[in-house]
């Protein structure tokens, strides 16, 4: 036990600055936001299973519906993992950026929740009742899509970043609510 002490405490600079990445902090940041949805759905896929273990045989109906709730909320992980991480980090790099500057943080997300869909979502046609329909294949939305999250989320800021320190912006009518032009201009370009 000494010996992981003294191995820890030789190399506590260098845990310091892993400590200090603003990226490795979003990560956390991002998984430790959407605690409630895992512990959300880990209750359902209990509810689902503990009971044959004890013996009791419930509905296949009610089963049906606690696996279907598990499957909606771990399987949209991946997109708010994306959302939550890029919020993160966009407040993190607003600690760093000039002042007058700054990214939104809700933008960030929104646009990093999309940026996941396009890189996990795939389009597909099959047959349903004879007639071909387009459907998406939703496999890497959830936990399977979490390097694709993390990727959409990193771009997303640091695209948003690069646009904001050049100020590349779009410009909107004064008659435009600040809500709405919140999306397109700095935080504090509106404040005026």
């Amino acid at each position: 036990m000494d010996a992981i002490v003294k191995f820890l405490e030789k190399h506590q600079p260098l845990f310091d600055k892993i400590s200090r990445n603003i990226y490795l902090v979003a990560i956390k940041d991002g998984f430790l936001s959407n605690m409630p949805i895992v512990l959300f759905s880990s209750l359902f896929l209990l509810l689902s299973t503990l009971p044959a273990y004890v013996g009791i045989t419930l509905p296949s109906e009610v089963l049906d519906f606690f696996n279907k709730i598990y499957a909606y909320t771990m399987g949209l992980l991946g997109i708010m993992v994306a959302g939550t991480t890029a919020s993160s980090l966009a407040m993190s790099m607003n600690r760093r950026m000039p002042s007058g500057k700054s990214l939104n943080p809700t933008s960030c997300m929104v646009c990093a929740m999309c940026g996941m869909l396009l890189l996990s979502v795939t389009n597909d046609v099959v047959s349903i009742g004879g007639a071909d329909t387009s459907v998406f294949e939703t496999g890497y939305m959830g936990t399977k899509g979490f390097l694709a999250a993390f990727v959409a989320a990193f771009l997303t800021v640091n695209i948003y970043k690069v646009c904001i320190s050049h100020n590349v912006t779009i410009k909107l009518p004064k008659e435009v609510p600040g809500s709405i032009a919140q999306s397109w201009y700095r935080q504090d370009s509106f404040a005026n």
